[in-house]
This record gives structure tokens, sequence and C-alpha cells, in this order.
């Protein structure tokens, strides 16, 4: 017992001659601030160690831009395949898209029957069957107004065009017959083609793509009015919290933006077509019923539509009653489409349709060259939802970071700030 107290003891008084020796060692390693080297250790551990060898390449300027180029073209790739894969599946990817608009359009009908306490199916019923018939009717209007008198229209069109052409000769500057004898050209084959008049609207209505994507439409439709939410809510399964709620931002938003785009276009279109026919009659412009007809469904396509339902009536109108009058419609239609886009456009569409013209162009372009007719048609609706989208990312009022406004700070130039410069 006595030797293990010995022992003891011993440990004790070395321990208490280590630790004077440790402080001694601490006191000099102090700096003259009073920082230790250990602490000096732990502020260089906090730099980031920087890339040697080959990696060290690809962390310098032109690394870098190598490295966002290789991330471009991939993004292009995929964008490119996804294009393919939609030029591929038309007979699936259209009516989907045409089921889509349609439903945002006529979704609060189905919500106004839901809360009068009509079941879930037979509003769904209800708001079909009167989708079918606005349809029905404006189908029956293009094919007995416009359809049967086509023909005349065009023969009227062209004709128009041959009389313009001996104004045009007359005019200062020079016009060689052989650019208009292209322009010519250009109207009788638009005229002419199968994109336009009777043969189009057989020939689509007989094929079997047509009655398939048409039955499709039907089916998809019905679903989205009777189950759309559902569908989205399905969608958004694998995603929490802050992307889920992305999520819903961009289907609710999504949805108003189309259902407000068609709803608003479609008054618009008949503001139109009521005004110019009024016009059109008090001038004295034959066949008013179909050249109206044209100018609404020609009112869906944004900037093109308009202007070639203004230049047709002109045309109509230069043949069948004279230069004047031909005049005069054109400012009708002038008229017409300055009360559109700044009185009704604003009030009825508000913010549904905030798109720079050019945008709208490009979209028209890429929509037509994909999807001919259909597609510049579907693409202004789309590019909108897709910027509105953008415009809800991170928050209801809130953009994705790269579509914010940059503000810079503005400084007045004023005598103290150039004598501080």
């Amino acid at each position: 017992m006595g030797l293990g107290r010995r022992r003891s003891g011993k440990r004790a008084d070395e321990r208490t001659e280590e630790a004077p020796a440790a402080e001694r060692v601490a006191v000099a390693e102090r700096g003259p601030g009073g920082e230790t080297d250990a602490a000096a250790d732990r502020a260089d551990a906090v730099e980031p160690a920087r890339p040697a060898g080959a990696s060290a390449l690809w962390s310098v300027g032109l690394g870098r831009a190598g490295t966002r180029s290789v991330q471009v073209l991939a993004l292009v790739a995929l964008v490119a395949v996804a294009v393919f894969a939609v030029t591929r599946l038309t007979l699936i990817v259209i009516p989907v898209l045409i089921a889509l608009v349609l439903a945002a359009a006529i979704s609060p009908l189905v919500g106004l029957l839901r809360r009068k306490g009509v079941p879930s199916f037979l509003a769904t019923v209800v708001a079909l069957l009167a989708l079918v018939v606005v349809l029905g009717v404006v189908v029956w209007l293009v094919a007995a107004a416009v359809v049967k008198q086509w023909p005349e229209l065009r023969d009227q069109a062209v004709e128009g065009f041959d009389e313009l052409q001996t104004y045009v000769q007359n005019l200062p500057f020079d016009i060689t017959e052989e650019q208009i004898a292209s322009v010519r050209d250009s109207l009788v084959g638009l005229l002419q083609s199968d994109a336009v008049g009777a043969g189009a609207l057989a020939g689509a209505s007989q094929t079997v793509d047509f009655v398939a994507g048409f039955f499709v439409m039907i089916v998809v439709l019905f679903f989205f009015l009777k189950d759309g939410p559902a569908i989205w809510e399905f969608l958004l399964r694998p995603f929490e919290g802050a992307r889920y709620a992305r999520g819903q931002r961009i289907g609710e938003t999504t949805v108003r933006t189309l259902g407000g785009y068609v709803r608003g276009t479609a008054i618009v279109a008949a503001v139109d077509a009521v005004a110019s026919g009024i016009g059109l009659a008090l001038v004295g412009v034959p066949r008013v019923r179909p050249l109206s007809v044209l100018v609404f469904l020609l009112a869906f396509i944004p900037l093109v539509g308009a202007t070639l339902a203004g230049v047709l009536c002109a045309l109509v109108a230069l043949v069948a009653v004279g230069p004047v009058e031909a005049l005069i419609v054109v400012a009708i239609v002038i008229a017409v489409n300055q009360l559109e886009g700044d009185l009704l456009q604003p009030v009825v569409m508000g913010r549904t349709l905030r798109l720079h013209p050019l945008v709208i162009l490009i979209a028209l372009t890429a929509g037509t060259v994909l999807a001919g007719l259909t597609g510049a048609v579907l693409a202004v609706p789309i590019a909108a939802s897709i910027w509105r989208a953008i415009q809800v990312w991170d928050g209801p009022d809130l953009p994705a970071r790269f579509a914010r406004q940059k503000r810079v700070a503005y400084t007045p130039l004023t005598l103290p700030t150039l004598l501080r410069v």
C-alpha cells in the first residue's frame, strides 16, 4: 500500500512539473498581438485548397469558358432531341396541347358548376358539350361563309393585286417586273395552297390522323376538365417543400395564362370581326360575312393575322368598289387594330400576354415551322405561359434570378461628386 501511494505521488509531481512547462511553451509561442500559431494555422485551414495538376487547367478563364460551352452544347442537344420527339409524335402532342388550352379556357365554367352543387362528372359533361356547341358554330360559319365563297374571294384577291400592280408602276421609285411577279406568284400559291380553302378542310377531315387526333383531344380534354388538379398533384408527388410550392405556382399560373389568353383573344377577335364587318358594309364591299369570319379566325394569330386579314379585305375592296374605297378599308383596318392594341387588349387580357413583339414573332415562326398553322396558333400562348412561369419561379411575385430586373444605383452628377473624383 505504501509503495502504491509513493508511485501515485510521483506521477502527480510529474504532472505538476509538466503543466508550467506547457504554459511556458504557449507563452513563448504567442505573438505580439497575443495570438498563437495554432489560431494562424486554423485561419490558414479555412482558405480553399487550390487545384493542382490537370484540374488546374479548368479553373482558369479559358477552362471555365470550355466548361460552359460543354454545358450549352448538352442543353442544345437536349432541346434538339425534344423537338425531334415532338415532330415525330404530333398525333399525340398537338391534341394534348389543344386539350390543355381548351381546358384552361373553360375550367372556370366547371368550377362554377361545382360550386353550385353540380356533381363533378355532370359539370364536366355540361362544359364539354358547351364547348362542342361553340366549336360547331364556328365550323359551321367557316363552312357556310368561307369555304363556299372562297374561290370568288381568291379570284378577287388575285385580281386586286393585278390592279394594284398598275398603281405601283407609277410610283417615283423603281420596282422591277420580276419583283412584282415574284410577289404575285407567292400570293397565288398561298391562296391556292392546300392550307387554305375547302380542299384543306375536306382533305384534313378525311384523314385518319385528323379523326384519331380529334378523338384523342376530346378524351384528354374530358379528363383535364374532370381531374386536372388531381393529375397535376400526382405529377408533383416527387417534390417536397419549396420545389413542391413552386410546382403549385407554375400549374396555377399556366392555367390562368392559357385560359385568359384564349378567352381574351376570342373576345378581341369577335370585336374585330364585328367592327370590320360594319365598316366593310358601310363602304359597300361585297361578301362581308366571309371576310368578317376570316378576320375572326386570323385574329388568333398575333401580329401576322390582322395584317393578312386587312390585306385581303383591301384587295377585295379594290376590285369590287374602287381604289378610294380600298383606302377607306385600309383606314378602317388600321383603326380597328389600334383600338384592339391600345384599349381592348389591355382591358380584356391584362397581364396575360406581356411579351415583346420580337418574342411573339420568333414564337410564331418556330411554331409554324414545327406544326404549321396549328403551331402558329399555339406558339404564343405557350410562350406566354412559360414566361409567366418564370415570373413566379421563386415566389408569387419573385421571378427566377436570371429574369429579375437589375437596378443600378444612380448617383446624380453634382459639384461635390466631381470634386471627390
